[in-house]
Formats: structure tokens, sequence, C-alpha cells
């Protein structure tokens, strides 16, 4: 574990020094879009947050179904971790999308397709924890929680797609497009700095938490946590009686 801790440590103390870049380039180096003015530089931090999100999620969706496959105590430890990281990130991205919508729009939040879709996701996850915490058996609760956070992921698409296939207040892409981006090559720097940024946040942070979560369960560093149990078979009434 202790190469997990200076893995996630470096890889956080990495982000911070992005962290303070972008910050730069977002208040004196890049240009002020002309339509929305300064209120367009919360951009940097709001796209930035939905990409680590739903990255998040995608490792969750990925892990839990390989731990329901395998029973490996480590695919669950790393579906806790990316949640967690997928649920702070994901807040971030709601959260800094209505100092945008008030300027940009006039309101702080309206339930058009894409935020509809977002705050549904934010909510999927949140179920994700619920049903861990909530299960009487541990192991079952890990199995649903698993269930959870593989059908959570199939709403990403439907995000990314909601502004092509619906009538929706969000701009079109300007970043994935078949022709390429087509947003001022300073801007798009400054994107992929922020990128950069909050995807060395989260997997530093994933590190970390796998270690805790590692240690929480009272495993020794190297070793490795026997398969989940399997829910051992019910008698039939006959047997019952027998």
């Amino acid at each position: 574990m202790r190469k997990l801790n200076w893995g996630g440590t470096l890889l956080s103390l990495l982000g911070v020094a992005g962290m303070i870049l972008l910050l730069w380039l977002v208040f004196f180096w890049v240009p002020t879009e002309r339509t929305l003015g300064v209120s367009q530089r919360i951009f940097y931090i709001h796209v930035p947050g939905a990409w680590v999100g739903f990255l998040a999620f995608g490792i969750v969706a990925l892990t839990s179904a390989m731990y329901l496959w395998l029973r490996d105590e480590r695919l669950d430890m790393a579906a806790v971790a990316a949640a967690e990281g997928g649920m702070i990130f994901t807040t971030v991205m709601i959260t800094s999308g209505p100092l945008w919508a008030r300027i940009a729009w006039g309101t702080w939040w309206t339930w058009e397709p894409r935020l509809t879709l977002t705050l549904l996701l934010w909510f999927i996850y949140l179920g994700y924890f619920l049903v861990r915490s909530s299960a009487e058996n541990p192991e079952k609760g890990k199995r649903f929680a698993a269930v959870v956070g593989i059908l959570g992921a199939f709403n990403i698409p439907l995000i990314h797609l909601s502004v092509v296939w619906f009538r929706s207040l969000h701009p079109q892409p300007v970043v994935m497009k078949p022709e390429g981006p087509t947003m001022d090559p300073a801007m798009l720097q400054t994107l992929m700095v922020g990128l950069g940024t909050f995807t060395l946040l989260f997997f530093g942070g994933f590190l970390l938490r796998y270690a805790y979560e590692h240690a929480a369960r009272g495993l020794v560093p190297g070793q490795v946590p026997a398969p989940s149990p399997t829910e051992p078979a019910r008698p039939t009434p006959m047997e019952g009686l027998s």
C-alpha cells in the first residue's frame, strides 16, 4: 500500500500544481468570449468536472461488472473509490453550471434534457452508496450496488447526445466534433490543461482512497483479499423437515 499512497500523493500534488496553472490561465491569459463575457470562464471548471465525473462512473461500471464476475474484493474497493471521486466531480459540474446558466440563460436552473439527465446520474450514484449501506447482508449490498453502478453508466452517453437528439439550451459540441474542435486555440489549450488537472486530481484521490479502503477492511500490505463468499443455498421445505 505504500506505493499506492506515494503514487496518490504525487498525482495529487501534480494536480494541485496544475490547478494553480489553470487558475492563472483562466484569469490572466485566455481571451474573453465575446458573447458570454467573463462568465464563460466557468467553462474551464465545468467541463473538466463533467469529463472526470463521467470517467469515474465509467470505471465504477467496469470494475463492478468484473466484480460480479470474479468476486474479487479488490474490484469492489476500486469501484467504491471511483464512485466517491465521481460524486465529487459531478457535484462540481452541477454546482458550477448554474453560475454560468444565470448569466447565459437568465435562470439558475431549467429542466432541459442535459441538466435533468445529469441530475438523475448524480442521484443514481447516490443510490449506489445508499444500497451498500442499507443492506443487512454486506455481500448482498456489494452485489446490488454493483448492479446500480453498471446501470447508471448507461446514462452517460445519453447526457452527451442529449443536445443532438433533443431541443436543448446547452450549446452544440465545440470540441468532440467529427471535423475537429471549432473553438479558439487559446481556449482549447486552457480546456486541455483543465482536463489534465482534474484527471490528475481524480486518480490521485482514487489511489489514496483505494489504499484507505484496503486498510479499512483489515488487509495487511501485499495481502490479496479472498473472493467474496457466495450465498449458501436455502434448504427446500422437505429438507427442512428431515
